[in-house]
């Protein structure tokens, strides 16, 4: 336990936290969010904050168990993870649909919410990814502060949509695409050099 708290890093900690709000995206997710309360009523976003939560925490702990009953290594994972944020970044700078998201009815604020928008494939690879290069309570640490944020932004959807108007969710979009870009270039190179080694 005292090991867990002494590797704490505030480099660290922002990195894995700008890695994290870029993938989960959720300043870019407000037309979506707003389009399930329309569809479905209001959305709980104290229930979609803890749901996510649980399962990126949980996710960082036994992901890498999961990946060994497979026989992958994380560096692997790593590669293949960089390579779906290659793709997510080409999304969100492109303004083309690579993955499809299925909307759901009553459970809103669970499916598609929380899993996969807040935490999903994408969320997922990062925490691994991350978990290859940074010490785990950097991780558990930026994973909370991004849901924190998750949290705010549920509970302001509409002022931050009105503030911000359909230009500014496109500039951010594009910018926090690019970003990804380039971690998942600097992951792909780092790991992919491991791996032939």
């Amino acid at each position: 336990m005292v090991a867990f708290f002494s590797a704490f890093d505030w480099g660290q900690l922002l990195k894995a936290t700008m890695v994290l709000f870029a993938v989960v995206d959720i300043i870019g997710s407000i037309p979506i969010i707003i389009r399930l309360k329309e569809q479905t009523g209001e959305i709980h976003a104290l229930r979609t904050s803890i749901v996510s939560l649980v399962i990126m925490v949980s996710f960082l702990f036994v992901g890498e168990r999961i990946l060994d009953l497979f026989h992958v290594d994380v560096k692997s994972f790593a590669v293949a993870g960089a390579l779906i944020l290659f793709a997510m970044s080409l999304e969100m700078i492109l303004g083309v649909r690579l993955f499809k998201d299925e909307v759901s009815g009553k459970t809103a604020s669970i499916v598609p919410l929380a899993f996969p928008i807040i935490a999903g494939a994408g969320s997922m690879t990062s925490i691994i990814s991350l978990r290859a290069e940074y010490a785990e309570i950097n991780i558990v640490m930026a994973i909370l502060i991004n849901i924190i944020v998750v949290f705010i932004v549920l509970k302001l959807t509409r002022i931050i949509e009105k503030l911000l108007g359909p230009g500014g969710i496109a500039i951010l979009q594009k910018v926090f695409g690019i970003i990804l870009l380039a971690i998942a270039i600097k992951l792909f190179s780092a790991n992919a050099k491991a791996l032939f080694h």
